[in-house]
């Protein structure tokens, strides 16, 4: 299976999230974008006009992202929370790095989508994620790391 045809792992709420936005970016940002090309256009002289260019840049990145979203919704798999003794997509699991045992941190395992460790949530492609993919309570796993690895403790799934 090639890259680009590989599922995109997501929580039913990340895919509301795409979906809203691909909605958002079709009706709302491309229309929004289209009035102030015509404003420009109408402005002449397209060479030197910054309103025209600076418009012309953001439909660019607005199609790519139309685009994208496009791709990742079609291959979205919507990941079913789990419960159980192994680490995998859609856990919740808590962790502690060697020799910081007094400060666990407890991870959701999400797809790459919705990974957002500020808010507990690692992608299971990410280097602590595929560590502790299939782990179980009470394994040490390392995670290489562009720093070096790094040994955790799974304290508990949920």
């Amino acid at each position: 299976m090639t890259r680009e045809a590989e599922a995109v792992y997501v929580t039913k709420d990340g895919l509301t999230k795409m979906q809203e936005e691909l909605e958002r970016r079709e009706k709302v940002t491309r229309v929004d974008i289209a009035q102030r090309l015509n404003e420009a256009i109408k402005m002449g002289d397209l060479k030197e006009n910054a309103d025209y260019h600076a418009a012309k840049e953001e439909q660019g990145h607005n199609e790519g992202r139309i685009r994208e979203l496009t791709v990742l919704i079609g291959r979205a798999e919507i990941i079913k929370k789990k419960k159980g003794d192994i680490v995998g997509l859609g856990c919740s699991v808590t962790i502690a790095e060697e020799g910081f045992d007094d400060e666990d941190e407890t991870y959701n395992i999400v797809g790459a989508q919705e990974a957002n460790p500020a808010e507990g949530r690692i992608s299971n492609d990410s280097p602590i994620g595929r560590a502790l993919m299939g782990a179980k309570a009470g394994d040490t796993v390392v995670a290489k790391t562009p720093n070096g690895d790094l040994r955790f403790k799974v304290l508990k799934i949920a």
